[in-house]
């Protein structure tokens, strides 16, 4: 048996040589062309369409009267101005609250941890619907539901987890020895955190700010449900010329777009100013 184990050859990973680099960027290229790109041009095709039916492959008259119309749309300016403002509140509530938590999580050893970082995530894990349903109920009986207050407090809920997740992995990066000597040297709890804590933090409060904004300027499921009809998010406005019984896809086409921007540019700042290690560290720490 020895022998025979001995003699069967082993299985090792494939190694990638010079040769192998065409054909792996012609892959990937192609599937991002493919999830990406595609989607794109085909949103931008039906926003600019004068009337697309079958069996032309794309349209044959164009026309942007559609955008000029959104644009000067009291109803989409009023939706994109909530979304803003709601995602500024809750990317900054959002870090004032995870920062004492992940704080604690970081640094301070505890009993049932594993199962307070669960409970953290529940959020996440739970779908957004069963969450707003759930939510929306209480802020119903608090008086909270169809107003601006709930839709931010509700949304809060859904951001939390990731950017306490991200601001643990940043903490946890902070060496003992630099807090003990700026205790040694006089510092007391509030220049320890002005001067050491919060510096050090950056990192991980803009990785989380910016996927907070994001989150939050996208959000529909617990708007929807705790603010609609009341307060009108462009998420729901998207939602409204989607619906099946007035569907307007080339409505819905133009507020896709306008939706799509700030995450764009979002994501080409975190691609430049965001470590690597701790987007990993935030992501993959279960």
């Amino acid at each position: 048996m020895t022998i025979l184990a001995e003699t069967l050859p082993t299985a090792r990973a494939r190694v990638f040589q010079e040769d192998d680099r065409l054909l792996v960027s012609t892959g990937l290229y192609a599937a991002l062309g493919l999830t990406i790109a595609l989607p794109l041009v085909l949103m931008f095709l039906w926003s600019v369409a004068d009337g697309w039916a079958p069996p032309h492959v794309i349209p044959r008259d164009y026309t942007l009267s559609r955008w000029m119309d959104m644009i000067a749309d009291p109803g989409l300016l009023r939706a994109a101005l909530n979304s803003t403002v709601i995602a500024v509140i809750v990317t900054f509530a959002t870090g004032l609250i995870a920062l004492p938590t992940a704080w604690a999580m970081a640094r301070f050893p505890f009993r049932l941890k594993r199962v307070v970082e669960i409970f953290i995530l529940a959020p996440v894990i739970i779908p957004g619907l069963v969450v707003a349903v759930g939510i929306g109920q209480v802020f119903l009986f608090l008086g909270l539901s169809y107003s601006m207050t709930g839709v931010i407090l509700v949304q809060i809920v859904g951001t939390l987890p990731l950017m306490i997740r991200l601001l643990t992995a940043a903490l946890e990066t902070i060496p003992d020895d630099l807090i003990h000597a700026a205790r040694s040297l006089g510092a007391g709890t509030a220049g320890v955190v002005l001067h050491i804590i919060l510096p050090l933090a950056v990192p991980g409060l803009l990785a989380g700010g910016l996927l907070s904004f994001i989150g939050s300027f996208e959000e529909f499921d617990k708007s929807f449900i705790v603010g609609a009809p009341v307060i009108e998010t462009l998420p729901i406005k998207l939602y409204i010329f989607l619906n099946p019984y007035s569907l307007q896809l080339p409505v819905a086409a133009i507020i896709a777009f306008i939706l799509l921007l700030p995450a764009l540019i979002v994501f080409v700042i975190a691609g430049r100013i965001l470590r690597d290690d701790l987007m990993a560290a935030g992501m993959g720490k279960l």
